[in-house]
């Protein structure tokens, strides 16, 4: 994954066009594309910064979260219950909508696996 482009040019670009260059020739100039350039600038204009955002990271787990107690209590009422079935549960009953993926992130969050059990296994003869 690339890095963010440096403070300092971003700074530089910005002072280029408040100082009267156009978006583009200061792009140019810097070396970056004309589209930066305005996006910085959009950047500049509405929160009166140019620091780039956050890279990474999970932004959504507190979506699925939110619907962690209904997840808990369905897993404890039907402990053999499949993720599908989860999401299922949560689109119908709860308007939610997240991936199968987000819901095992919730259960490893949560220590919780589908492991297989010897508790549970069939007995190999009988």
């Amino acid at each position: 994954m690339t890095a963010p482009l440096s403070d300092d040019l971003r700074v530089r670009l910005v002072a280029a066009v408040e100082a009267g260059e156009s978006r583009r020739s200061a792009a140019k100039r810097f070396g970056v594309a004309p589209s930066t350039a305005i996006k910085w600038m959009a950047l500049w204009r509405q929160e009166g910064h140019v620091q780039p955002r956050p890279m990474g990271g999970d932004r959504r787990s507190h979506q699925t979260e939110a619907h962690a107690s209904v997840i808990l209590k369905l897993i404890e009422e039907k402990p053999d219950v499949t993720v599908a079935e989860i999401v299922a549960h949560l689109r119908d009953r709860h308007g939610a909508h997240v991936s199968d993926s987000a819901v095992w992130r919730l259960l490893d969050r949560h220590d919780l696996t589908f492991k297989k059990n010897r508790a549970r296994q069939r007995a190999a003869a009988s």
